[in-house]
C-alpha cells in the first residue's frame, strides 16, 4: 500500500522509533511558533537549558494574545520576549502584526515541513500542507534546542471530499459538519487528512479554517495535500520558492475513510458550550442576537473579511447588536483599508478591533449578561467570553454578518444565491514584514520585569504518595476550567500568582486548600471524567497544579496535549479501569500509592488506595515519558541529558 501525505512528511522527518500506528516516534522539527501567553514560559525554559541559539530552520515569537496593557505585566513580558528573542536567534512579531497562525500561514508556512507551536491551533498550518502540531511550551523549547518531538505514530483518518460548496456555505460549515460527525472526544492519536476532488475548489484560507478547528476534534493535527491551489496561494504571497507538491499515493492506506459531499453541507452552528454541539442554522434561525464577533485565527483571512465587508456594504448593524470585526493580520487590515472595505464596515456600524486574539480568549468584548453572542472563533466554552451567563454560538462569517444586520440568527441560504459575495484573491497580497524583527544576536541585557519568575523545577518522582482528592470533575474539562484565560493570563510568567486561580470557576477554594496541604507535606490528587484537558495547549494547566502539590491526576481519559504536559511537569496521569471506579471516588477521599517508582518504571498498572477501596489504574505514558516522570519532568530530564 502507498503512503498518505501525513506519513510521507513523518517519514522524511523520522529520527527515532518505528513508523507504525500507536508506537512512539521522534520527529525533527523544522519550524516553531509561540505566542505571548505561552511563549514567555517556553523561553524561560529554553534559557534554563543553556543552549546559546535555536537550531530550527526558523522560530517565530508572536505577540497576539495579551495586547491590552492593563497594568505593567503584559508590557513587561513583551519586552522580555523581544530582548530574549534577539539574543537566541528567534524572530519577533510585534503586537499589531497579527495572530500567530494567520501570519505564519501567510509568511512562513512551507508545504512538507514540520511546525511545532505552543498553541493548540497550530494545525492551521495543515492548510498549506504542513505537519503542524500544538504542544506545551516546554516541548517547543526542546525542539528549538534541536531535540526531537515525540508523539504516537498516528492513525490517519481520510475525509474524502466531493462536489463543491453551494453559495452562502463556507469552510466553517464544513468543519462544524465534521465536528458533528466525529465529536470532540475519542480522536486522540489520529490525524485527519483531507483528499478527493472536492478539495480542488477550496482555497488555502478555507483549508486553514478547517485544519484550525481540527484542534477541537482532539486529533494530533489535520492537513490538506499541497497542490495547485497551494502553489497559487504562495505565488500571491510572493513565496513561490517555498512550494513543493505533496500528494498522497493513489493507493494510500487509511485507518478509516469518511465521504463528505461538499454540495450537501448546510450552514451550521455550534451551540453553547461545546464546539461539537452542532445544529443546522435553519433549525434555530430567528433567535435574537446581542453580539456578533468576527475574527480569530479561524475566520479572519482576507477572504473572510472581504466577504463580511461585502455583506455589510450599504447596510446598518441592527440597533440591538454590537458588531466587532478583528482582521487576523496587519496584511489583511492594511489591504481592506486601502481597497475601501474597511470604510464599508465602519459605515455599517462595525467596531474594528486590533489584529489579535482578543475576544476569542476573553480579552475584552465580553457580551451582556445572559446574552447571545455569535462568533466566528473556534471555541465556545462556558465563561470563556468573559460573561459566565452568556451563550456563545459558533458560525461562519456569512451567517455572522447577515445576523448582525437583522438582529437575529439568519440562515444565509434563505437569501438568493446570486446575492452571495464572490471574493477573488488579490493578484498579489501586500507584503510588509517590517513588524517582524529578525534576531541580531546582540549581547544586550535581557529585560526581566517584576512579574517574570523562573522556570518551574520539580523533584524526582517519590516512591510513595499520600494525600487527598482535592477535586472531582466531570467529562470534557478544558484547560480553561483548570487555568482561566482572559484577564488572568497576565500572570502567566508568575507561577505563584497564577496558581492562585487553579479551578477558580469550578471550586474557588481548590488553590488555597491545595497549597495548605503542600505546606504540610500532603499531596493533592485531581479526579476527572472523559476527555480531561480539552482545549488550549496552555501548559500552565499542569505547571500551576504541580506548584500546588498535585502529583497525580486520575481520569477516565485524557486529551493528548494535556497528558503530555502533565508528564512534562512530573504529574503522573492515571486512567481508571472503568466508570465504576470513577463513580466511587468522592472529593476529600484520602489516597495512597506505594511502590510508584517501580510501577512507573516497569508496570502497566499501579494500585491506588482511595478511601476504603483499592483500584488498578493504567499509567498513561510511553517508555520515554516514564523516564521523564522518574526524573520529575522534562526540564530535569533534558538538562541531565537522558
Amino acid at each position: 500500500m502507498g503512503l498518505s501525505a501525513t506519513y510521507k512528511i513523518l517519514k522524511e522527518h523520522l529520527v527515532d522509533g518505528l513508523l507504525e500506528p500507536g508506537g512512539e516516534i521522534g520527529i525533527r522539527i523544522d519550524q516553531t511558533l509561540t505566542q505571548d501567553a505561552t511563549g514567555t514560559m517556553a523561553y524561560l525554559q529554553f534559557e534554563a537549558m543553556g543552549i546559546p541559539r535555536v537550531k530550527t530552520e526558523i522560530s517565530v515569537s508572536y505577540v497576539d494574545h495579551n495586547t491590552l496593557q492593563m497594568g505593567f505585566e503584559n508590557a513587561d513580558d513583551h519586552r522580555y520576549l523581544q530582548t530574549m528573542n534577539a539574543q537566541y536567534g528567534i524572530h519577533y512579531s510585534r503586537a499589531g502584526n497579527g495572530i500567530c497562525h494567520q501570519v505564519h500561514l501567510e509568511r512562513f508556512g512551507r508545504p512538507g515541513a514540520t511546525l511545532l507551536g505552543s498553541d493548540s491551533h497550530t494545525p492551521t498550518g495543515g492548510g498549506i500542507g504542513m505537519i503542524a502540531i500544538g504542544a506545551g511550551g516546554l516541548d517547543v523549547a526542546v525542539a528549538m534546542g534541536g531535540g526531537p518531538f515525540y508523539l504516537a505514530a498516528p492513525r490517519v483518518l481520510n475525509v474524502r471530499m466531493t462536489g463543491r460548496l453551494r453559495p452562502w456555505v463556507s469552510a466553517k460549515d464544513v468543519i462544524l459538519t465534521v465536528l458533528d460527525t466525529l465529536t470532540t472526544k475519542g480522536n486522540v492519536g489520529t490525524v485527519v487528512e483531507y483528499t478527493g476532488p472536492g478539495i480542488e475548489s477550496l482555497s488555502v484560507p478555507e483549508r486553514a479554517t478547517i485544519t484550525n478547528m481540527g484542534a477541537e476534534l482532539g486529533v494530533t493535527t489535520s492537513l490538506f495535500p499541497s497542490d495547485a491551489m497551494t502553489h497559487d496561494f504562495l505565488v500571491r504571497q510572493g513565496r513561490e520558492k517555498s512550494w513543493r507538491e505533496l500528494l498522497p499515493d493513489r493507493d494510500a492506506e487509511y485507518h478509516r475513510v469518511i465521504d463528505l459531499d461538499l454540495g450537501a453541507i448546510e450552514p451550521m452552528v455550534a451551540l453553547p458550550h461545546s464546539p461539537d454541539n452542532v445544529k443546522r442554522v435553519s433549525d434555530i434561525a430567528g433567535m435574537a442576537v446581542d453580539q456578533v464577533a468576527i475574527g480569530s485565527c479561524t475566520n479572519s483571512s482576507y477572504r473572510d473579511i472581504m466577504t463580511v465587508a461585502s455583506i455589510l456594504r450599504g447596510g446598518k448593524v441592527h440597533p440591538t447588536v454590537s458588531l466587532i470585526v478583528a482582521p487576523g493580520s496587519r496584511q489583511v487590515l492594511e489591504m481592506v483599508s486601502r481597497n475601501g472595505a474597511l470604510a464599508d464596515m465602519i459605515a455599517a456600524g462595525a467596531r474594528i478591533m486590533e489584529s489579535a486574539c482578543g475576544f476569542c480568549i476573553g480579552s475584552g468584548q465580553a457580551p451582556v449578561t445572559e446574552g447571545v453572542s455569535l462568533r466566528t472563533n473556534n471555541r465556545n466554552f462556558k465563561g470563556r467570553s468573559g460573561t459566565d451567563s452568556a451563550g456563545v454560538y459558533l458560525v461562519s462569517p456569512e451567517t455572522a454578518a447577515l445576523s448582525a444586520l437583522r438582529g437575529n440568527l439568519v440562515d444565509p441560504t434563505s437569501l438568493p444565491a446570486g446575492e452571495c459575495p464572490a471574493i477573488e484573491p488579490p493578484e498579489r497580497f501586500l507584503v510588509d514584514d517590517s513588524m517582524i524583527i529578525a534576531p541580531d544576536g546582540g549581547a544586550g541585557e535581557i529585560f526581566r520585569g517584576p512579574n517574570i519568575g523562573g522556570p518551574p523545577y520539580t523533584e524526582p518522582l517519590a516512591d510513595s504518595i499520600r494525600g487527598v482528592v482535592g477535586i472531582k470533575v466531570g467529562d470534557k474539562i478544558t484547560t480553561d476550567h483548570i487555568m482561566p484565560a482572559g484577564v488572568r493570563l497576565k500572570y502567566r510568567s508568575n507561577i505563584p500568582r497564577y496558581a492562585q486561580f487553579v479551578f477558580e470557576g469550578v471550586d474557588p477554594s481548590f488553590s488555597k486548600l491545595s497549597l495548605e496541604r503542600k505546606e504540610r507535606g500532603i499531596c493533592t490528587a485531581i479526579v476527572g471524567g472523559q476527555s480531561y484537558g480539552q482545549g488550549s495547549s496552555r501548559e500552565h494547566a499542569a505547571i500551576c497544579p504541580m506548584y500546588l502539590g498535585v502529583r497525580v491526576v486520575i481520569a477516565l481519559s485524557f486529551e493528548r496535549i494535556h497528558s503530555g504536559n502533565l508528564v512534562n511537569f512530573g504529574i503522573v496521569p492515571l486512567v481508571f479501569a472503568g466508570q465504576g471506579d470513577y463513580d466511587a471516588v468522592r472529593p476529600d477521599d484520602e489516597f495512597e500509592i506505594d511502590g510508584l517508582r517501580k510501577a512507573v518504571e516497569a508496570d502497566e498498572t499501579v494500585p491506588v488506595r482511595i478511601g476504603t477501596r483499592s483500584i488498578q489504574c493504567t499509567i498513561l505514558a510511553s517508555q520515554r515519558q516514564r523516564r521523564i516522570l522518574l526524573e520529575g519532568g522534562l526540564l530535569n530530564f533534558t538538562k541531565k541529558g537522558s
